[in-house]
């Protein structure tokens, strides 16, 4: 039992994994039955976004803070910056985080080399512990799948060969908590799955064959792998008696690769990672929480920056009084209360320094569930323009479409004026 009150908290992060991906959400070419699960007997948000790439939503996630305030360069995290691991740590847990980092040292040499050695290493990040790929290795990172490349508090990890990375960051996950569960943990598990390459898993035809071999055909494997894994740790956390006070949370860092098409009810849906359209920002969130809400199916909107908040709110602690926080708790919709949703959601995403990023830019906008209003004045109606296609003019839209340009107008011009 966890104790004095303060409940565990796994959070869960997916790699480009679109909402289109999973059954509960209508997504009809894989089967997730645990995730599924998770929605049946907890939470589902309809309208949680990320940032459109992995570093800028792991910055945002991480420290609860929009992208503008700290952002330095693709796959760099400032050191300067207090993570939740670091607050969690000062809240009296426990912390873990297992699976992929890529926010140190991210460049090759022969690239932006004065990014080199820079970001944030695992061993500061306000973790106890870490088993981690990519967490440090800028050219010989090694494969996060078959045959991986894992540090393990320091360590190169031996003896992986046949191994598969996602078995291994899953099963650390169950062995910290089993190890601390006679005390309040936050396990952090930002996973391999389903970034390419699209290698097969241990459950594919082609993992006997050839398990290396990069084929995008995997892509449908690998996301039934992730909700095998999903299964596995909330069997273990059964197992441990852990299960009704811990909340799981599941969230995607973005949408998935654009060479995937998968179906969404009977809409062929093409992957938006790198896109600032819903294909490429409105992922799964699912959260499963010892029966506290069962079953609910929320519209309200979920930021990056307000899990900091959540979590704080479930260590039963506040933020410091110095604190920049930019998000809002959603800890009571978890537990069937109406709670204090927001009315829009702010983004700022600019990839820029980074390797492979040149097709990239500034680009700022606000929304809410309906409308979205870019910076540049491109205004959308999101129900009936989830891609984007065709921008809706002033005064051209009915009094509902100007009343939230309006409120959105506001929202971004408040943000550039923080920017300076």
């Amino acid at each position: 039992m966890a104790r004095d009150g303060k409940q565990n908290v796994i959070l869960i992060l997916a790699d480009d994994l679109g909402y289109e991906c999973l059954g509960c959400y209508d997504g009809k070419s894989y089967k997730t039955p645990n995730l599924d699960g998770m929605a049946e007997r907890g939470v589902r948000f309809n309208h949680a976004y990320s940032l459109p790439l992995c570093t800028p939503t792991r910055v945002a996630l991480m420290t609860g803070k929009y992208n503008f305030r700290n952002w330095k360069a693709f796959g760099v995290l400032d050191p300067d910056e207090k993570t939740f691991g670091h607050y969690m740590q000062d809240a009296g847990y426990a912390t873990c985080i297992t699976g992929k980092w890529q926010l140190w040292s991210y460049n090759p040499p022969d690239f932006e080399p004065e990014w080199r050695g820079k970001g944030m290493l695992p061993e500061d990040s306000g973790f106890d512990e870490y088993f981690l790929w990519h967490a440090g290795h800028t050219e010989d990172k090694g494969s996060r799948y078959a045959d991986p490349v894992i540090l393990d508090n320091g360590e190169v990890m031996e003896d992986t060969e046949g191994q598969y990375g996602p078995d291994l960051f899953t099963g650390y996950l169950l062995d910290f908590a089993s190890r601390h569960k006679g005390e309040p943990f936050f396990i952090y598990y930002p996973m391999a799955l389903t970034h390419g390459p699209f290698k097969p898993t241990p459950d594919s035809e082609g993992w006997a064959g050839d398990r290396h071999k990069n084929d995008v055909n995997n892509f449908g494997d690998m996301v039934e792998y992730t909700d095998k894994l999903i299964g596995y740790i909330l069997e273990g956390l059964e197992e441990l008696g852990l299960r009704e006070d811990t909340l799981v949370m599941f969230i995607g860092d973005n949408g998935s690769p654009r060479e995937v098409t998968s179906l969404l009810g009977d809409r062929p849906f093409v992957g938006g990672k790198g896109e600032t359209t819903n294909a490429g920002t409105r992922v799964p969130f699912v959260c499963e929480w010892g029966g506290r809400a069962t079953g609910v199916v929320s519209d309200d909107l979920i930021d990056l920056t307000d899990f900091l908040p959540t979590m704080m709110q479930a260590a039963r602690v506040s933020m410091p009084g110095d604190a920049i926080c930019d998000g809002r708790s959603f800890l009571p919709q978890l537990m069937g209360e109406e709670g204090n949703p927001r009315d829009w959601i702010y983004q700022w995403h600019n990839p820029l320094p980074g390797q492979g990023k040149s097709r990239y830019r500034l680009q700022e906008w606000a929304q809410d569930q309906r409308f979205k209003l870019y910076d540049d004045g491109r205004f959308y109606d999101l129900v009936a323009d989830d891609l984007e296609q065709t921008p809706i003019g002033r005064r051209e839209g009915d009094e509902e479409a100007e009343d939230a340009r309006e409120k959105l107008e506001i929202v971004v011009d408040h943000y550039k004026q923080q920017q300076g």
